[in-house]
């Protein structure tokens, strides 16, 4: 069976977005270069920041067709990290509230790729 080893993130400007992530995560990148960047996390998720203008095949779509998706353990939670979000002037594109899987808000990167909070809902979780 094939899993994912990572997830790509195409970039207009790679060092300005791995600063954005290295404070969104607060930790630095474990790779970086002009044109690339990446971050490991100790579940052994990946990110990679790889600029639109350098990889091949040419990049066909615009950000927002996909979203990185943060699970927090409640509620306020996701209130607290849009409120931070919005305070580092994220765009925020949904406010918090309830949906099927549970409460939620989405910001945007600077390169407009979605960024979601979520906690599940009771019954979910």
């Amino acid at each position: 069976m094939l899993v994912p080893s990572f997830t790509i993130l195409y970039v207009a400007n790679p060092a300005l977005s791995a600063l954005f992530y290295r404070e969104l995560f607060g930790r630095p990148p474990v790779e970086e270069s002009p044109t690339f960047a990446m971050f490991v996390f100790e579940s052994g998720a990946k990110l990679a920041l790889w600029s639109s203008a350098t990889v091949a095949p040419a990049v066909t779509q615009s950000a927002g067709a996909m979203e990185l998706a943060f699970l927090l353990p409640d509620e306020a939670s996701v209130d607290t990290g849009l409120a931070e979000w919005q305070a580092r002037g994220l765009t925020i594109i949904q406010q918090p509230s309830r949906m099927e899987f549970g409460y939620t808000g989405m910001a945007l990167d600077p390169d407009g790729h979605r960024l979601r909070l979520y906690c599940l809902a009771p019954e979910l979780g």
